[in-house]
């Protein structure tokens, strides 16, 4: 009578057990969707376009525009690995075309010695397309 007094105390024990760890569970998941759900903060805004900032101006030299394509190029995986793409992703045109949804994975390397106008385009406060044209005259 003692063995099954015991192992029913045991089994009791095991099924609280159980509860609380799929309570721990659930709570967690909801957690994740609240916090997946939410908008980037201005810093994190910052922090997006600050990878692409030192990249525009008037007289960007095509190694630098070059390595502004590398730089979206990962960016964009990054975004299509986590699923992000529609608000992360950054399509570039002109001298060199990226599509944002992270299909493109490769580019044509532009000449180095050659100047480029690079311009950004924004929304929701990121950067969202880059145009890149070659300078006349240059």
């Amino acid at each position: 009578m003692e063995n099954a007094s015991k192992a029913l105390i045991i089994a009791g024990a095991i099924l609280l057990s159980i509860l609380i760890i799929t309570l721990g569970i659930l709570i967690f998941q909801q957690a994740q969707d609240t916090i997946n759900s939410v908008d980037m903060s201005d810093a994190e805004k910052t922090a997006f376009n600050n990878k692409f900032l030192p990249y525009e101006g008037e007289n960007v030299r095509g190694s630098q525009v070059n390595a502004l394509a590398q730089a979206v190029l990962t960016n964009n995986q990054s975004a299509k690995d986590n699923g992000e793409s529609a608000t992360k992703g950054v399509a570039v045109s002109g001298a060199i075309t990226i599509a944002a949804d992270g299909s493109t994975t490769t580019f044509t390397r532009v000449p180095s010695g050659t100047m480029y106008k690079v311009t950004f385009t924004y929304k929701d406060s990121m950067v969202n397309s880059i145009a890149i044209s070659a300078k006349t005259g240059s």
